[in-house]
């Protein structure tokens, strides 16, 4: 059975920025995401990243998922890269404290 074409996204520029924000999109911020809890948690940066093999892979399934609940795939991205930008700015401020970062 077909989709309702009054549902269906018209715009080519939409279709890209909401496929581009769940593919490329969803996985910067899932790694990140990861990358933050890797660096503050003290003793555990080896297990978090092994962990997150599996964790990864669920958390990106969500984020590709949601760009499509979105009207306005920019505004998807828009979030994305602010949830971007704060991450690193937490890996940055967090590498400062962990004993394992220093130089």
């Amino acid at each position: 059975m077909p989709a309702n074409k009054k549902y269906l996204t018209t715009s080519k520029w939409q279709r890209f920025a909401k496929v581009s924000a769940a593919i490329l999109g969803g996985y910067l911020v899932t790694m990140m995401l990861h990358m933050v809890l890797a660096v503050w948690i003290t003793n555990a940066t080896g297990a978090i990243l092994v962990s997150s093999i599996f964790s990864a892979f669920i958390l990106w399934v969500f984020f590709m998922i949601v760009p499509f609940w979105a009207k306005n795939g920019w505004k998807v991205w828009a979030w994305y890269i602010l949830i971007i930008i704060i991450c690193y700015a937490l890996i940055q401020y967090g590498k400062s404290f962990n004993p394992i970062f220093a130089k």
